[in-house]
C-alpha cells in the first residue's frame, strides 16, 4: 500500500496518507467528502484513467486508511497535507477535484500554497465559501443545526451516519437514487473514520470562512452543485462561490442531491473529462 508522510502528531509520531495512484497522464487529484473515504471515488478513480488521465485519491488524516492523531483537522493543516501529497509525488499541471469538505481544502491550498502546481480546480458540492449563518452571511445555516448534529454523533454515531446517508443521496418515501447495499457501505466507510476526526472536521467544515480565499481564485474553476441538495445548500454554496469567484463555470445538476458523485456519476465523469481536457468552456450559467 502507498502512503505519504504529511508532518507529525503532537507526540511525534509519523502522520501517513494512504492514497490509490492510477492512470497516465495529466494529473488528477481527488479529495473526498465527510465523513467518507478516497474510495467514494470508485466510479471516478475506475473511469476517468480511461481516458488519459492520472487519477490520485488519498485519505484525509483521521480517515480510511491513513493516520487517525488526535489533533490536525483544522483547513491550514488539512491545506498541508494536500500539499505534501502534490510535493512528494512532483505533480505539476494539476487539476484539483474537492467533494463537499474537500471544496475548503482546494480553495485553502491555494491562497495558502499558490497555484504553481495548480492549473485548474472543481468543486463538487463544496461547502464553500462559508456555510455557518453569521450576521454578514445571513444566508448560512443556523449553528443549532450543526450543534444538534454533533450530540447525535456523540449519542450514536453509527444510527447519525444511517440518517445522514439518506440526506446525502436524497433518500424519502418517494425517491431511492441508492442501494441499501450502497448506504450501508458509505456507513462501512464513514465508520472506518476516527470518532475524533468525524467530530472535528464537522467544526472545521460548518464554521470555516472561505470568502477570502474564494475571491482570491485566478486559475480556471468548475462549480459543480446539485440544486435539491440538502446538505449543502446550493443558494447558500455553490451559487456563492460562482458570484465571487470571476470567470468561473457554474454547472446545476437539476433536481440531484449532495452524492451526485454517485446518482449522477456518468454525467459527472463526462463534465470533467470535458474541463481537464479541453480549453473549451462546457455549457456553464
Amino acid at each position: 500500500m502507498s502512503y505519504i508522510q504529511a508532518g507529525t502528531g503532537r507526540n511525534g509520531e509519523p502522520v501517513n496518507l494512504f492514497y490509490q495512484d492510477w492512470g497516465t497522464g495529466n494529473p488528477v487529484v481527488l479529495i473526498h467528502g465527510w465523513p467518507l473515504s478516497h474510495e467514494m471515488w470508485e466510479y471516478q478513480l475506475t473511469e476517468l484513467p480511461k481516458h488519459g488521465l492520472r487519477c490520485i485519491a488519498y485519505d484525509r488524516r483521521g480517515f480510511g486508511k491513513s493516520s487517525k492523531p488526535w489533533d490536525g483537522y483544522d483547513y491550514d493543516t488539512l491545506a498541508d497535507d494536500l500539499k505534501a501529497i502534490l510535493d512528494e509525488l512532483d505533480l505539476r499541471d494539476v487539476t484539483l477535484v474537492g467533494f463537499s469538505m474537500g471544496g475548503g481544502e482546494v480553495v485553502r491550498y491555494l491562497s495558502r500554497h499558490g497555484s504553481e502546481r495548480v492549473s485548474k480546480i472543481v468543486l463538487v458540492s463544496a461547502v464553500t465559501p462559508y456555510l455557518l449563518k453569521t450576521d454578514d452571511n445571513p444566508d448560512g445555516v443556523d449553528q443549532s443545526v450543526f450543534d444538534e448534529m454533533l450530540e447525535k454523533i456523540q449519542a450514536d454515531r453509527a444510527d447519525f451516519l444511517a440518517s445522514f446517508g439518506k440526506q446525502f443521496y436524497g433518500v424519502n418515501m418517494l425517491n431511492h437514487p441508492v442501494s441499501d447495499s450502497h448506504l450501508k457501505w458509505d456507513q462501512t466507510l464513514a465508520l472506518l473514520g476516527s470518532p475524533r476526526a468525524t467530530i472535528e472536521c464537522a467544526k472545521a467544515f460548518s464554521s470555516t470562512d472561505f470568502r477570502a480565499d474564494v475571491a482570491a481564485i485566478t486559475v480556471p474553476t468548475l462549480i459543480i452543485h446539485g440544486d435539491a441538495d440538502q446538505t449543502v445548500p446550493f443558494e447558500s454554496s455553490g451559487q456563492k462561490t460562482h458570484e465571487l469567484i470571476p470567470q468561473s463555470q457554474l454547472l446545476v445538476y437539476e433536481g440531484e442531491p449532495h452524492g451526485l458523485f454517485f446518482t449522477q456519476k456518468d454525467e459527472l465523469n463526462e463534465d470533467l473529462l470535458t474541463f481537464i481536457s479541453s480549453n473549451v468552456p462546457i455549457n456553464a450559467y
